[in-house]
């Protein structure tokens, strides 16, 4: 108990310090670019406690997961397929490292064209923007497996499914996670871009919109939602990170007392 304290203390006290800062700062501002944090709190909870949660909040978070559980499980998927063979490697390493360099805001006009305006473009960016560090990450974690397991698992007379699941994504899961996580944060920023130029909704559109009309206190309150829902998204991921793979950092803290 002493220790959840100790570290929910540690994790709150410097947000509650800026806002602390910025609340006694700004306050009184006539600086038409920053209102005062209490003008800007107002109109969150005016805009964002309301209808408009169910209007703009929830498609985009909706649009969000899917995007990013797309992402995620393709990018598992084919780097498992991938890693498990040389000659496959080979023959897509260049589409990979071809694809990989293009800037994910240059595929919104491809996209476009293919989807038009809408949910199914918005999610086909997050997936094409966001899948390759969980992609190249299980290639790594799939080829760094130690060559004396994939013989142990081969005198064993392991079948593939046994491989996969009780060898291979086990020892990778590491690094697959290291990419998920970078995966998660390229997600959120490509469904506010995507939404900012090419969406009649969501919180994307919201903020643009509000810059477009010069709706300062409006343009920080979507800024805060979407750090708010940053936040969330990475709490809820490294809760799930550290139940699936607590062996790992049993072992990590283990070694660090040793």
């Amino acid at each position: 108990m002493k220790e959840l304290l100790r570290d929910t203390g540690l994790m709150l006290w410097l947000p509650i310090a800026i806002l602390a800062l910025w609340w006694f700062g700004s306050a009184g501002s006539q600086n038409v670019y920053s209102p005062p944090l209490e003008t800007i709190l107002q109109v969150f909870a005016r805009d964002w406690l309301g209808e408009r949660f169910i209007t703009d909040a929830l498609p985009s978070i909706g649009k969000f997961i899917a995007g990013f559980l797309l992402a995620g499980l393709s990018g598992i998927l084919l780097g498992l397929m991938i890693g498990m063979s040389r000659w496959l490697g080979a023959a897509l390493d260049p589409l990979i490292q071809f694809f990989r360099a293009i800037p994910p805001p240059a595929i919104l006009p491809v996209a476009l064209l293919l989807f038009g305006i809408g949910t199914t473009m918005n999610i086909a960016v997050i997936v094409a923007g966001s899948i390759w560090p969980v992609l190249l990450n299980t290639i790594d974690g799939v080829r760094a497996l130690d060559p004396q397991v994939v013989d142990m698992t081969r005198s064993y007379r392991l079948s593939r499914t046994q491989r996969i699941f009780k060898v291979l994504l086990p020892a990778a899961a590491p690094q697959i996670f290291a990419g998920l996580r970078v995966t998660l944060q390229l997600a959120i920023i490509l469904i506010v871009v995507s939404e900012m130029f090419a969406s009649t909704a969501g919180i994307g559109f919201y903020v643009l919109n509000s810059q477009q009309f010069f709706a300062v206190p409006e343009t920080w309150a979507g800024t805060i939602v979407l750090g708010l829902l940053g936040y969330v998204a990475t709490a809820i991921f490294v809760l799930i990170e550290r139940r699936v793979i607590s062996w790992h950092h049993g072992m990590y803290a283990a070694s660090e007392k040793a």
